[in-house]
């Protein structure tokens, strides 16, 4: 491979990554002049799942430290034979074989601050998200058939290419507005999540834990606890809409995602359940970087939960595991996300 195409490779291989479709590697390193990604980075800044069990509870007036460490891996392949359509060489088929692995893990410590008075006859509060984390993500492709462009240049036919880069950096900050309501065993929340594009990010890179670009999602649910017979369920459904990345002059279609837990809690101090998400990218990528057409993701995940609730010096310390396994995925990478995730009253630290 000519250092252009390793370059061309390199530049473009994040649009695989991300959509999931590792057809599209091969064919874009060999026929794209300029830059080219999709659905950046094979994730969004709203992590599906991080809403879980009585996520739509808004706690007492107050200050809490929440932090999650959040880990997922996942595979793509490619399907032989894919008809694409390059920039200035119309449409073709390109028969290769290519495979992704991305892992990702992620520190994010968010800091909660609950008003002490209501508005709407609801708590509500802010919060702000600091994620650090580390990215590796790799492709590795060879060609099936032997392929020669119009401009002379050439796949031949066993011909094998690979890519890996990795990272170690802050990404986005987030910040969340919530307001929730409650009533007997029901509880209820709205909130909306914005990302500030000013984490690390880099267009030459494949790997970036920055978006480079503004976001929103707005979502809401309810959560329903009986604590007589310690049965929950709850529930969070919502939109993310995103903004162009100007560096690449991509624009992600708009995605839906609804998360949902069963939970069966045994005592004040442990609940166990199951846990789970689906995912549906409802309007397509678009912008002259969006080279790969209108891709639509789709994810669903089920997996299992496990809650504990202690105390630390008398402070109250709650902890929550989660693991989701991915059973049906399109246009995306496929694998498994674990989050443990944390709570402490920051009140009590203070006040001692």
């Amino acid at each position: 491979m000519t250092g252009k195409l390793f370059r061309n490779f390199q530049n473009h291989c994040r649009a695989v990554v991300t959509a999931s479709l590792a057809t599209a590697l091969l064919l874009i390193a060999a026929v794209s002049s300029p830059p080219v990604k999709a659905a950046e980075d094979a994730k969004g800044f709203y992590l599906l799942g991080s809403n879980g069990p009585v996520a739509n509870i808004v706690p007492p007036p107050g200050t809490y430290l929440v932090n999650y460490k959040y880990y997922y891996g996942g595979d793509a392949s490619a399907d032989p034979a894919r008809s694409v359509l390059a920039n200035d060489l119309g449409r073709f088929e390109l028969d290769v074989d290519v495979d992704v692995r991305a892992d990702f893990f992620l520190e994010v410590p968010a800091f909660f601050w609950v008003a002490p008075r209501k508005l709407l006859n609801g708590r509500y509060g802010f919060a702000l998200l600091t994620p650090v984390g580390y990215q590796d993500i790799s492709a590795d492709a060879s060609a099936l058939a032997t392929l020669t462009l119009a401009d002379g240049r050439s796949f031949q036919r066993g011909q094998n290419f690979g890519i890996n880069d990795d990272t170690f950096s802050f990404g986005d900050p987030l910040i969340l507005s919530f307001i929730g309501w409650d009533r007997g065993n029901w509880h209820w929340r709205l909130a909306s999540l914005t990302n500030i594009p000013i984490g690390a990010y880099d267009d030459e890179n494949v790997a970036n834990m920055g978006f480079n670009r503004w976001g929103t999602d707005l979502h809401g649910g309810f959560t329903w606890l009986d604590p007589n017979i310690g049965l929950e369920v709850s529930a969070t459904a919502g939109f993310t809409f995103n903004g162009r990345n100007p560096d690449t002059d991509y624009k992600t279609g708009t995605e839906f995602h609804v998360e949902y837990a069963l939970m069966k809690h045994f005592s004040k101090s442990f609940s166990a359940g199951l846990v789970g998400f689906h995912y549906q990218q409802v309007t397509g990528d678009s912008g002259d970087g969006a080279n790969l057409g209108d891709f639509k993701g789709r994810a669903t995940a089920l997996g299992p939960s496990l809650n504990f609730n202690t105390q630390i010096r008398k402070i109250p310390v709650s902890t929550s595991l989660r693991w989701y396994h991915e059973v049906d995925v399109k246009n995306r990478l496929e694998g498994d996300s674990v989050y443990l995730q944390t709570t402490v009253p920051l009140g009590p630290l203070f006040q001692r």
